[in-house]
């Protein structure tokens, strides 16, 4: 099994019609790459804390339709947070967020995860909003420390980052708990370091998306894969990261060593599913029978 933990939110997604409408639509980094994972027919638990409201159960909702485990899902009553993206002419999108007193902000530590679990993934605003993000940072740490493949999306969101050299130190702090560190050319930038750096660090693969330029993996051994984007008529790039994550997860958990897998191949898969998302509005991963008509 593969665990995913952070945040599940709603995206308040803009329409054409009416003018100025918003469509609230299922989201956040981790909540889609458990979505995406379930979708392409991978055993995967959500391990997150997710409101009672009537935003939460549609959110629980979606998750079971894609065969998602929610044993590991913690409930409260607070509200749900809510993400209002803003599209850019290439269907980029850029967050602004409403976080104050939500519910997945307060998620505990839970128990170890069950033996069965293969890898763990986190990311994105669930290791930034505290006390959640010190609860996903120890369990991090804990299972890393019993040999699980773990991956890390930082997927920056700087809206929500008060302390960017803070958080940047805190980064680098987890990348010796870290097997596969995936960032976007942004979340790169903005971090400000080197793929050899972080390397160096820890982990033993650096995934980075480039947009319409496509993916590279550099490894800890010093090898070096890319592939190409395909091409596709975007309605916009909102989960094409998460659905990268989810691909990568996909063909690596279970893999002894990450820098060894067959990269060529892991990332073509990626580069295909992503491209299917982008085709969709809002996050809308492929299943995996729509890949396999697709030819990945």
């Amino acid at each position: 099994m593969i665990v995913v933990g952070g945040e599940a939110l709603i995206d308040l997604v803009p329409v054409e019609r009416p003018a100025g409408a918003l469509l609230p639509r299922p989201g956040g980094g981790p909540y889609n790459t458990a979505l995406a994972l379930g979708r392409l027919g991978a055993e995967v638990a959500f391990c997150s804390r997710v409101s009672a409201d009537g935003f939460g159960e549609s959110l629980l909702a979606g998750l079971r339709a894609a065969g998602v485990d929610l044993s590991l899902v913690q409930r409260g009553p607070e509200p749900t947070t809510l993400a209002v993206p803003s599209l850019g002419p290439d269907g980029s999108a850029v967050y602004g967020f409403y976080v104050e007193g939500t519910a997945d902000r307060l998620f505990a530590l839970p128990p170890a995860l069950p033996a069965g679990v293969r890898a763990l993934a986190l990311g994105t605003c669930s290791l930034v909003l505290e006390p959640g993000a010190s609860a996903y940072e120890a369990l991090l740490r804990r299972e890393s420390r019993r040999g699980l493949l773990t991956l890390l999306d930082p997927n920056v969101r700087p809206a929500l980052i008060s302390d960017p050299e803070a958080y940047r130190e805190r980064f680098l702090g987890w990348l010796p708990y870290v097997s596969v560190l995936k960032l976007s050319e942004e979340d790169a930038a903005w971090l400000g370091g080197r793929v050899g750096d972080w390397l160096a660090a820890g982990p033993s693969a650096v995934v980075l998306t480039r947009g319409a330029a496509g993916l590279t993996v550099w490894t800890s051994d010093g090898a070096e894969h890319s592939a190409a984007a395909l091409p596709v008529a975007v309605a916009d790039t909102i989960g094409a990261g998460d659905t990268v994550n989810a691909a990568l997860l996909h063909r690596l958990a279970g893999a002894p060593d990450a820098g060894a897998a067959d990269w060529p191949d892991v990332l073509a898969y990626a580069a295909r599913a992503a491209a299917l998302t982008c085709t969709r509005a809002g996050a809308e991963p492929p299943y995996a029978a729509e890949l396999a008509e697709a030819g990945a």
